[in-house]
């Protein structure tokens, strides 16, 4: 066997289910027209991203007025074209920001 082929290998890993989640599991790669074991893998590689997401979440710096200022002055920076057809703002658009002013000032 050649070392990519090695690197490559799949590991078998016996899993015992309860008949209960085997039968649903068979009854849904069934509808789905793939095997079981493809429906496990992918149901597993899918808690998988839905857990690395949630990681991802608990690490990323948390919002903070300053940062969400600086990204507020950012969007409200002119550019050089105007909005795309159809794109516009309606008549009469007050930013939310405008109306917590207004409010405020009341």
């Amino acid at each position: 066997m050649q070392a990519n082929q090695k690197n490559s290998a799949v590991s078998k890993f016996p899993l015992r289910l309860m008949p209960s989640v085997r039968k649903k599991a068979e009854e849904f790669s069934q509808k789905e027209g793939v095997s079981l074991n493809q429906f496990i893998n992918v149901a597993l590689a899918e808690k998988l991203a839905h857990l690395q997401h949630d990681e991802w979440l608990a690490r990323r710096p948390k919002r903070n007025a300053t940062k969400i200022s600086r990204a507020l002055e950012i969007l409200d920076r002119p550019t050089r074209k105007g909005p795309a057809t159809g794109d516009e703002l309606p008549d009469g658009y007050v930013p939310i920001r405008a109306r917590k002013k207004t409010a405020g000032a009341k």
